[in-house]
C-alpha cells in the first residue's frame, strides 16, 4: 500500500528553515543544523535514513525547493535526496510554470502545473507502478518545502507525518504551522538520538 509521507525536519520553535532562506541559502542562517541528523553516524539516525530512502517510491517538493537543490549552491552526488542510500526515487515538484532548464539532469523530474492534488494524484500512481515492477510497497514522500507540507496537511493529502525535532531554537525563517483546520494526530512512535528527535504520527480526521 503506499502511503503519502510528509516527512521535514524542524526546530524546536517550529522552523523548516532559519532567517533569510533563499537560492543560495536554502535553509536560512543557522538551518544547517536542523539536518545534522541527515549526516551523522548515530547508528539510529542511518538506520532512519536508510530505511525511509528504501521505501521511497516517488519524492513530491515545491517550486522554492526545487529552485533550490537545482540551483548552483544545491545538490550534488554526496547531498542529494538518498545519496549514497538504496538508489533514486523519481521527483514531483508542484509548480506554476516548468523551469526552462534543469541542472540535475540526471534525476527524473516530473513538473505538475494543475496543484498539489493533482501532484499527488501522479505521485501515487508512479510510486504504484514503480512498487509493481519491484515487488514491494512504496511510498510518496512530501519533503517540503514547509509550505506544501503545511499544505497537503490542510487539504488532508497526508497519511503520515514524520518529524526531525532538531534541537535548536532558530528565533525566526519558515513555519511548518501556520493555522488551518483542526487534525488528528496518532502517535506511532518516538526515537531518539544523539542529533534529533523523530516522531512519526499517523494522520486522521
Amino acid at each position: 500500500m503506499t502511503r503519502i509521507i510528509a516527512d521535514i525536519s524542524v526546530s524546536l520553535d517550529g522552523f523548516v528553515t532559519g532567517p533569510d532562506p533563499g537560492p543560495r541559502n536554502g535553509l536560512g542562517t543557522g538551518g544547517e543544523a536542523l539536518h545534522t541528523w541527515a549526516f551523522s553516524d548515530d547508528p539510529d539516525d542511518r538506520r532512519l535514513l536508510r530505511e525511509a530512502t528504501a521505501r521511497s517510491g516517488v519524492v513530491i517538493l515545491g517550486r522554492r525547493l526545487f529552485d533550490v537543490v537545482d540551483g548552483p549552491e544545491g545538490w550534488d552526488g554526496s547531498t542529494g535526496y538518498g545519496a549514497g542510500e538504496v538508489g533514486k526515487p523519481a521527483f514531483v515538484v508542484v509548480t506554476s510554470t516548468p523551469p526552462p532548464s534543469v541542472r540535475l539532469t540526471d534525476l527524473d523530474w516530473t513538473f505538475v502545473t494543475t496543484g498539489l492534488a493533482d501532484a499527488v494524484a501522479t505521485a501515487r500512481e508512479r510510486a504504484g507502478a514503480a512498487a509493481s515492477a519491484g515487488g514491494k510497497d512504496l511510498d510518496v514522500i512530501l519533503m517540503g518545502g514547509g509550505a506544501t507540507v503545511g499544505s497537503a496537511l490542510e487539504a488532508g493529502l497526508v497519511d503520515v507525518l514524520s518529524l526531525h525535532l532538531a534541537p535548536v531554537v532558530l528565533g525566526a525563517g519558515t513555519p511548518l504551522f501556520t493555522g488551518g483546520a483542526p487534525r488528528t494526530l496518532v502517535q506511532r512512535s518516538v526515537i531518539s538520538t544523539s542529533t534529533a528527535t523523530h516522531l512519526t504520527y499517523d494522520v486522521s480526521g
